[in-house]
C-alpha cells in the first residue's frame, strides 16, 4: 500500500485484493481500525445503514388525511 499526499491530507490507496473483498466502489464509505502496532482492518462503514433501520424502526402511520403544509409549519 502507499500512503500520498492529498491536499493538506493523506490519502491511503488500497490494493485491488481488498477493494474486491469488499465490493468498493468510488464514494463507498469505509471505517479503518487500528489492531496492531503497525496493522488495521479495512471494513465497510455500516454507521448510515445502521442509523437509518433505527430511524425506520420508530416510524409511525401518519393519521388519515393528514398533509405536510410548508406554509403553515414555516409561520413565526
Amino acid at each position: 500500500m502507499r500512503v500520498s499526499k492529498w491536499g493538506n491530507s493523506l490519502a491511503l490507496r488500497l490494493p485491488s485484493g481488498v477493494v474486491e473483498a469488499l465490493d468498493l466502489k468510488e464514494g463507498d464509505e469505509i471505517e479503518i481500525t487500528v489492531v496492531g502496532e503497525r496493522r488495521f482492518a479495512v471494513a465497510r462503514d455500516t454507521s448510515r445503514k445502521e442509523a437509518l433501520s433505527r430511524l425506520r424502526a420508530l416510524r409511525r402511520p401518519l393519521p388519515h388525511g393528514w398533509r405536510f403544509d410548508r406554509d403553515e409549519a414555516n409561520s413565526r
